[in-house]
């Protein structure tokens, strides 16, 4: 019994305590749909020889992404990451450290997680970062908390823009806040839709750009609109290398940032661990979520690092706290730092441009498919394509000749079934895209 070491007199005992008459009744909250009514169809016992062919079988069911021509995006992003990055990040000390309760001797850390929140307050044009959050979705959300905190209100507006699995998780942690969320239907472009949608009951608007559908937007326009009313306008970033190229939020007006950095350093690691970028304007400092690393001197002059702010629930008491999402994805935040380091600002404007054209190629082969019409205006990466008939089908059809040709816009919402989401990055080549097209060309014909 080493893994179900309580008996059944233990959890009766334990129930009794906490004043609950079964197990059952510690899952209320769970809706009956979502709840699983029977055993999972695995075997009940086998050895560990057995278990590691069995996972090592369904392994192998999995499809890599540089297996052959890739074009998912929609969040999640396919880009090299220098095997020096992986070296670095295994070694003993940063790979089994964990948060520096005991800052004097962490100095390492500390001092990357300050590199971190230098580059990140750089590329998202602000004037202070925090030292990363769980990922950009709970970190979208956490901005929105924090909206609420400095406005005194208690009302979000999201465009249609915001990727739906980032506006779900808005969402599920406003539902329990007594936030009102007003998400606009989705849309390739829609800025006089947001702008119109401010009131004076509005906290913050939300928007994305590149937004889900790929459109590059500036949004100072919308940023002016919502300061004037007394809101505050959150940029949502899901593919961080834009910002190598593109305008920065804070350049547009922004008063909150997040983003995934998933992009740089980090693999697509099957949808995990990512980690979550949060900038913010010095005078909402207080009022911002997570940590933050400082600069200093010790008692004889030499440079040093400290924990200047730490408002999580962990240090702190959870009524004070501005956080309950107490993990920020160090060695993640860490991989994108070290490889920040290594492109430095010359090379994340190469590598963003390289990105762009490859996207240009990508919607010039795709443009010339009968039958396919290009929908994204603007892009940088990433755009929206619409099909004669249901993307679904042709995305499963396309993947049986070997091709992963993006992503139907219906699995992230309802709706669109015929508008495919792809994206191109440094790793597509040249004979990727003409495969992509003179297949998606033979499906549809």
């Amino acid at each position: 019994m080493r893994y179900l070491p309580l008996t059944t007199a233990d959890r009766t005992d334990m129930l009794a305590v906490i004043g609950a008459a079964s197990v059952d009744d510690l899952f209320v909250d769970v809706p009956a749909a979502a709840r699983r009514t029977g055993l999972v169809s695995l075997p009940a016992h086998e050895g560990e020889l057995e278990v590691e062919r069995d996972m090592m079988a369904l392994a192998a069911k999995n499809r890599a992404a540089g297996a052959g021509p890739f074009f998912c995006g929609a969040g999640a992003y396919r880009h090299h990451v220098p095997a020096s990055v992986d070296h670095i990040i295994q070694r003993s000390e940063f790979l089994t450290s964990y948060t520096p309760y005991q800052p004097e001797i962490a100095q390492g850390t500390l001092q990357y997680l300050f590199e971190f929140q230098t580059q990140v307050a750089a590329l998202t044009g602000m004037e202070v970062a925090n030292a990363s959050m769980y990922d950009g979705s709970t970190a979208a959300a956490e901005a929105v908390m924090m909206a609420t905190r400095v406005t005194r209100r208690s009302k979000a507006v999201l465009s249609g823009g915001v990727h739906p699995h980032y506006a779900g998780t808005i969402d599920t942690m406003a539902s329990v806040a007594g936030v009102e969320v007003v998400a606009q239907d989705p849309a390739v472009d829609n800025e006089a839709g947001v702008i119109a949608a401010i009131d004076a009951d509005t906290a913050c608007v939300v928007v994305q750009t590149p937004n889900v559908f790929g459109t590059a937007t500036d949004v100072t326009a919308i940023a002016a609109a919502a300061q004037a009313a007394g809101a505050l306008l959150i940029v949502v970033v899901t593919e961080t290398v834009s910002l190598g190229l593109l305008k920065s939020p804070g350049a547009m007006g922004a008063d909150i940032v997040v983003a995934e950095g998933q992009s740089i350093g980090n693999g697509l690691n099957f949808g995990g661990p990512y980690v979550g970028l949060f900038a913010t304007r010095e005078k909402y400092m207080r009022q911002m979520p997570g940590r933050l690393c400082g600069e200093t001197v010790d008692a004889e002059g030499r440079r040093g690092f400290v924990l200047t702010l730490s408002t999580r629930e962990q240090h702190i008491r959870r009524d004070k706290a501005t956080s309950n999402i107490c993990t920020n994805s160090g060695l993640c935040a860490l991989a994108f730092t070290i490889h920040m380091s290594l492109l430095g600002e010359k090379g994340l404007r190469q590598l963003a441009a390289l990105n762009h054209s490859k996207a240009r190629q990508l919607a010039a082969a795709l443009g010339a498919v009968p039958g396919v019409e290009i929908l994204t205006p603007r892009f940088f990466n990433e755009f929206a394509i619409r099909l004669p008939v249901a993307a679904a089908p042709v995305v499963e059809a396309l993947a049986g000749q070997g091709v992963i040709a993006g992503v139907p816009f219906s699995r992230l919402a309802g709706g669109m079934d015929n508008v495919l989401l792809v994206a191109a990055t440094e790793t597509t080549t040249t004979s990727d895209i003409e495969t992509f097209a003179r297949m998606l060309n033979g499906v549809l014909a």
